[in-house]
């Protein structure tokens, strides 16, 4: 294995990666709270694990990937009750709408992405455990967590409580400590409520992920249950301190031996958020650029820098994506060959040093630049077209850029109908070739210009895209 270096968020610096289990990583990534569609912040967060993801597995690391889904919370069950829709309705239209969208960026499929409400019994088991050690307790709404038990809470974060939020809500004063926060809620009106021998209720949030990853992820007998935990750097606090706690005091072994967080997303320079009413949902940006292109503008910029989202620059963006695909094309048909080894080298070079895109991608701008001149040079060069092609495979496989054909790249906006009437008329035209009819082709070819698209005829047959 070659040697990865990752940023350790509770460390506080890079860290060489290495397995609790030699060529395996078990990662866990929060995934959302599927209540609403998915914005640029879940796609933050999905590419930087991804990249993670792919870069591990180009290492020769046999990588299991879990991301959960929270489907059972408080703006779900609010979602129900002004709507009358079913939790499962609601959750099972907004955790396919997040699949959807995951798989527009090119995001590889988690190896298990388990649901709160399919995992009860691993919450309701590891509370009755805190409870028998008196590290969990019952009040009047629900079962708390002590933390004055575990001597080693704020480790995490280096926070013990999250003092504004304390001083925004109004003081529990039932509870041992003002830090404490909820394992199980006790059912109210208009609530969604399961069986449990401490009372009828739900899961906190917290608890969730603790038992997720203790029923479906732990090592036997190693001192941390899994090697990677991820999240957006809003989980840092309270959501992962409060995992790291559960599971410490519940099996004496540590969560995570490595904690990672992406930065946030801000829109013109303000902080992504619902109540900002800025959150850029993904289905709408979407509609006017493409998923490749979005992943490629998420990835200029490195996974743990805040990003600055703003069209200008996803303009300037795809336009060094086009780049890409103008090469691609001038290599259209040819058979790849092997990746050159140099080129490589230098990007998971980049890569292992903690997921470092920007740099990864200023090679592949250089390895872009390079090509042009010598097919410039050297246009019938065939080996050179197959390390090309070679080449845009392995970005493909470490990237997650440029899997799209040459020319479908450049269709993107044109509608299913569209698309039909450009094919019968490329048809029209070839039949009339065919034919020597040249004064019908020609006049074919004039109506495709008038449509905006242009033709081209290459040893491979007619290809076309959007002018």
């Amino acid at each position: 294995m070659n040697k990865i270096f990752i940023y350790d968020s509770v460390k506080k610096e890079k860290v060489l990666f290495e397995p609790i289990v030699e060529n395996q990583a078990k990662i866990y990534v929060c995934g959302p709270t599927v209540y609403d569609d998915s914005h640029l912040g879940h796609a933050r967060s999905a590419i930087a694990f991804d990249m993670l993801h792919r870069v591990l597995k180009a290492n020769d690391i046999d990588v299991t990937v879990t991301k959960n889904f929270t489907d059972i919370d408080d703006k779900i069950i609010k979602k129900m009750n002004e709507s009358s829709r079913t939790l499962e309705d609601i959750t099972t239209q907004y955790i396919n709408a997040y699949k959807n969208d995951m798989h527009s960026l090119n995001i590889l499929d988690n190896t298990l992405e388990p649901k709160a409400t399919q995992n009860l019994e691993a919450m309701i088991e590891m509370i009755n455990n805190l409870i028998s050690k008196d590290i969990a307790y019952k009040i009047d709404d629900g079962i708390y967590f002590d933390v004055s038990k575990d001597t080693s809470y704020g480790n995490i974060s280096k926070r013990a409580s999250d003092e504004n939020s304390i001083a925004r809500v109004e003081l529990n004063t039932q509870k041992r400590n003002s830090s404490d926060f909820a394992l199980w809620k006790f059912e109210k009106a208009n609530d969604v409520a399961f069986d449990a021998p401490f009372g009828k209720g739900r899961p906190g949030w917290h608890i969730e992920c603790s038992a997720m990853i203790e029923k479906h992820l732990a090592y036997e007998n190693k001192p941390y249950q899994i090697d990677i935990h991820g999240g957006g750097a809003d989980l840092l606090f309270p959501h992962h301190e409060n995992e790291a706690a559960q599971t410490r005091c519940s099996s004496h072994t540590e969560l995570a031996k490595y904690w990672m967080h992406n930065g946030f997303v801000t829109i013109d320079g303000e902080k992504m958020s619902k109540s900002l009413g800025n959150s850029f949902f993904l289905k709408d940006i979407l509609k006017s650029y493409s998923g490749e292109v979005v992943r490629f503008y998420l990835l200029t910029a490195h996974y743990r820098t805040d990003f600055n989202f703003n069209e200008e620059d996803l303009i300037s963006s795809k336009k060094r994506l086009d780049k890409y695909y103008r090469v691609k094309k001038r290599v259209y048909g040819s058979v790849a060959s092997s990746v050159n080894k140099e080129f490589k080298n230098r990007v998971l070079e980049a890569l292992n040093d903690d997921i470092n895109t920007s740099k990864a991608i200023s090679l592949v701008d250089e390895m872009i630049n390079g090509a042009n001149d010598k097919l410039d040079n050297n246009p019938k060069d065939k080996n050179l077209k197959k390390e090309l092609i070679s080449n845009f495979e392995f970005i493909n496989d470490i990237l997650g850029i440029c899997f799209n054909d040459a020319y479908e790249y450049f269709q993107f906006g044109i509608d299913k109908d569209t698309k039909k009437t450009i094919e019968e008329l490329i048809e029209k035209r070839t039949e009339a070739k065919k034919q020597k009819d040249f004064e019908t082709a020609d006049n074919v070819r004039n109506e495709l210009t008038t449509l905006g698209i242009s033709v081209m005829d290459t040893p491979n047959g007619v290809v076309w895209e959007k002018l």
